[in-house]
């Protein structure tokens, strides 16, 4: 397999809700006229505390600075795993299980700090910019490694960035941080791009106009019966969209593509406190034993908490499997 590193450079942010308002003429561009502003890559998460937005240089252009605006301090670039050729495929990915003894686990051992946005064809690992040689240096010896530049795909080694190359601190212990699995169930799917004007309406009466009450970022340890999620994903053309199965009956159904079988999905929702940036290993905490247990998931970082998308038929599996986890490490 090849580990491709695309040539975004992200901005990751978190947008209050009660300042909305103020963004919906920027973000209404960039989810349905982003050849006005450039942005090839872009990802709106709504979740019960805030929006989190994932958007390349152009992107970030578009959204002027507001007290309800708060911006991670780092740029990070977009890593991704390729076996059949560059473009993602028109098929269902397999989630985050694929990926996690072969990159995600190295990473967190070399104390690499990573985002993960599973879409639905696709899955994409962000880590700091400075932190590349670090990345290139732990994964170079599983993958051939490849930087796009200006669209042409360039080979990487070692050697190429042997004078930022730092030695890595040995990793601390990572924290086992607490889960949740709302009830609520999630359908993953796609649109092709030429019928996003026919739902164009339905997108922004659920992003812009949903009723559900704010929930202060520091109160993640509730239990949740339902949980507030919704993921759109604009990235090179291909678009993706998580949502709840009951928002999913709003729209037209010949238009949103789900795979052959038509499964729903249960969330694993990571974290009792806002998680940060700087801690490492909390994808693996939730990825590595799913790989062990070949169970399929779905994973997207979000500003203060993670989710992790399972089968629906799989959830009392991994439930026992994070609980087992926990009390192992005690």
């Amino acid at each position: 397999m090849d580990l491709h590193i695309l040539e975004h450079r992200v901005r990751v942010l978190s947008l209050a809700r009660r300042g909305l308002w103020l963004y919906t003429h920027p973000l209404l561009k960039l989810l349905f006229l982003p050849q006005r502003c450039r942005c090839k890559f872009f990802s709106l998460t709504e979740t019960p505390e805030d929006y989190t937005i994932m958007l390349d240089e152009e992107g970030f252009k578009e959204l002027p600075p507001s007290e309800f605006m708060q911006v991670a301090d780092s740029t990070w670039l977009v890593l991704s795993v390729v076996s059949n050729g560059r473009a993602p495929s028109g098929c269902q990915a397999t989630g985050v299980t694929k990926i996690a003894r072969s990159v995600i686990a190295p990473l967190a051992e070399h104390h690499v700090s990573v985002l993960m946005l599973s879409t639905y064809q696709t899955d994409f690992i962000l880590v700091r910019e400075r932190d590349l040689p670090v990345v290139i240096h732990t994964l170079a010896g599983e993958f051939d490694i490849y930087k796009e530049e200006s669209g042409e795909c360039v080979p990487v080694t070692c050697d190429d960035v042997s004078n930022g190359f730092l030695k890595p601190k040995p990793a601390a212990s990572p924290t086992l941080h607490p889960v949740q699995s709302p009830q609520t169930r999630f359908c993953v799917m796609a649109v092709a791009p030429d019928t996003l004007p026919a739902i164009a309406t339905m997108l922004i009466d659920v992003l812009f106009y949903s009723h559900s009450p704010p929930r202060e970022a520091g109160t993640g340890s509730q239990d949740l019966d339902s949980i507030t999620f919704f993921s759109f994903s604009l990235i090179e053309g291909y678009i993706s969209i998580v949502m709840d199965a009951e928002t999913q009956k709003r729209f037209p159904s010949d238009l949103l593509l789900t795979s052959s079988t038509g499964e729903l999905w249960r969330m694993v929702r990571i974290g009792g406190q806002p998680l940060g940036f700087d801690e490492c290993g909390i994808v693996a905490q939730i990825a590595e034993p799913l790989a062990a247990a070949d169970i399929s998931a779905y994973y997207i970082s979000t500003f203060n908490f993670d989710h992790a998308l399972v089968p629906e038929e799989g959830i009392a599996e991994v439930i026992q499997l994070l609980q087992q986890r926990q009390e192992s490490s005690r």
